[in-house]
């Protein structure tokens, strides 16, 4: 249960819940024994890129003297992965309400796969929204957090110079583990052999 609560908090800004109130440094003190070292190498990377995302949405933009300050200069590479970061957290609500559907699951590549709009079977509190999304807009969403998170996972190679390219197949299954680990009941997941469960 402890493990459970940690990958909880870890993943939760990858899942795009990031400004849930969880603190990152709890996060390294309960489960760092418990990860494997690539996890560690893998999750430091992007703990970093969390934390710079929060601190770009906190910068200020003028001085206390009233004057314009011009941001700081961020890489191509850096700034797309902040922007993946806002995209995550911007449709964090809609992919949840998507799982609660069977709209989607969690592959084993540490991205969705959607399934069939199905919406006879919506909960009574997600009936509305169900009705309201169309095919297209779901399948836009979809789209944009899969780039999101494709962007996020080279980041975190990019970031880390025990990693290279080579490796993305390793980080692909940390971050789908997380995924399975923050999951919850209900929610789809692809198996290591590519089937796919309902987590109990």
């Amino acid at each position: 249960m402890k493990r459970l609560a940690a990958a909880i908090a870890t993943a939760a800004a990858f899942m795009g819940t990031a400004l849930s109130g969880c603190t990152l440094a709890e996060v390294k003190v309960n489960v760092a024994s418990e990860r494997t070292s690539l996890e560690n190498q893998i999750l430091g990377s992007y703990n970093s890129l969390s934390e710079e995302t929060l601190l770009v949405a906190s910068v200020r933009g003028v001085d206390p003297l009233g004057r314009i300050q011009t941001p700081q200069k961020k890489s191509g590479e850096q700034q797309d992965a902040v922007t993946a970061m806002q995209v995550l957290s911007f449709h964090a609500d809609d992919v949840d309400a998507f799982k609660r559907l069977g709209w989607v699951g969690e592959n084993n590549q540490g991205l969705l796969t959607a399934f069939a709009m199905d919406r006879a079977k919506a909960p009574d509190d997600l009936k509305d929204f169900a009705t309201r999304y169309g095919q297209k807009e779901f399948n836009s969403v979809v789209a944009e957090v899969n780039a999101a998170r494709e962007v996020v996972m080279r980041r975190a190679i990019e970031t880390n110079a025990a990693l290279t390219p080579a490796d993305m197949p390793k980080v692909r299954a940390v971050f789908a583990k997380l995924a399975a680990d923050t999951a919850r009941p209900g929610d789809r997941l692809q198996t290591a052999a590519d089937g796919w469960t309902v987590k109990r």
